[in-house]
């Protein structure tokens, strides 16, 4: 079943770190909560005449700036023009300093029923390094407050391989999360964007990330610990208890079709690809003024969806299905690629089970995108 995807491109400042598309200016906010209402109606039928969503997700930016009237003005639009499945998973990404008390009981009261929150870390220097907006101590008041609030389905964000003279932040930061008892974490590498702060400043030689080993050494404690702590990796940065996988997420991974609304948002209706424009004046004034969608579309050849299922699909626990890739898709790699499957597995990056699914091991995941280049599929 289908999702729907919202740009929320607001945010209260810049992280160093970050490439999305946002801006700190908040004069368009209003403004730009029409445009997506209004494109919601635009495009009611991408999806097709019969399409009852499955997951809805709040993403940026900061979704959490929106205001309680903001996110009814949404979801009345939603509802206007799609099903929504009984069971519908609800995601709003938040920060730490808009979760107050308050805030937290608005978006209880509504549709919203998991939160990702972004944590990054819970060490005061790292959260400064990276120029976010909230406190360590804010950090774990969220949390909290969104779990007496009701909400079960949390999910918490952190980052390692920040630069650190040993693993001690690091191993307290996952010591800090596993007590909060949430049963979702994204933890992503460290990574430096030539358009950021990071990317400037290193550029100019004020910025040194770690180096790779170091990450890497962090990255395999995470395992170690998500794994001791009963967490399943069923992505290469996700992990979770049994059974609370983030839906929206893993339908991406599948290839399911999804709609994407606001400036910057991407859409997959099964055949194509659609980009919107990473503008909010032009994405307004297109919307509202004019009644269209500036939006660039990419019709996908078949070799496009087997390299795409391959670089999704190779960084889930689930692995690559090298006969749906042949039989559906139409690229063999078993046969194209045989030396290079027999290395992987001979130097324990993967593993090949009887029926076919590739699947890389811990040591094969710190290498992913490397692999997954090497087997991508060129036209010649």
């Amino acid at each position: 079943m289908p999702g729907l995807y919202l740009h929320i491109p607001f945010c209260k400042q810049a992280c160093h770190y970050c490439d999305f598309h946002f801006s700190t200016s908040m004069a368009l906010k209003s403004r730009l909560v029409e445009a997506l209402t209004q494109e919601l109606a635009l495009r009611a039928d991408y999806l097709g005449p019969q399409a009852t969503l499955e997951t809805i997700y709040f993403g940026g930016g900061t979704p959490s700036l929106l205001t309680a009237a903001e996110l009814d003005q949404i979801f009345e639009a939603i509802h206007g023009h799609f099903r929504v499945a009984p069971d519908a998973e609800v995601t709003l990404e938040a920060n730490p300093d808009d979760l107050t008390a308050e805030k937290v009981r608005e978006l209880a009261a509504s549709p919203i029923n998991r939160l990702s929150i972004g944590l990054q870390s819970f060490h005061e220097p790292h959260l400064r390094l990276m120029n976010r907006a909230h406190s360590a101590q804010e950090s774990t008041a969220a949390v909290r407050l969104a779990q007496d609030a009701g909400f079960g389905n949390i999910s918490v964000d952190l980052i390692y391989g920040v630069p650190a003279d040993s693993h001690a932040i690091w191993e307290q930061d996952m010591a800090t999360a596993f007590a909060l008892g949430v049963p979702h974490l994204s933890c992503y590498a460290l990574t430096v964007e030539p358009d950021t702060v990071f990317g400037r400043r290193q550029q100019k030689g004020t910025f040194r990330p770690p180096p790779d080993d170091f990450v890497a050494q962090q990255f395999e404690m995470l395992l170690l610990e998500m794994a001791r702590h009963g967490y399943q990796q069923y992505e290469i940065s996700n992990f979770c208890r049994p059974g609370r996988e983030s839906r929206h997420n893993s339908a991406y991974w599948r290839g399911v079709p999804y709609l994407g609304l606001g400036p910057s948002a991407h859409s997959f209706d099964g055949s194509s690809r659609q980009y919107t424009v990473a503008n909010n004046p032009q994405y307004v004034a297109a919307v509202l003024e004019r009644g269209e969608v500036p939006a660039t579309v990419e019709h996908l050849t078949p070799l496009d969806r087997a390299n795409e299922y391959l670089m999704t699909s190779l960084r889930t626990a689930s692995g690559t299905d090298l006969r749906h890739l042949r039989d559906t898709l139409g690229v063999d790699l078993l046969a194209q690629q045989a030396a290079y499957l027999r290395e992987l597995q001979d130097t324990g990056l993967a593993s090949l089970s009887p029926d076919n699914v590739l699947r890389l091991t811990d040591k094969g995941k710190l290498l992913a995108d490397h692999i997954t280049l090497t087997l991508f599929q060129s036209a010649d």
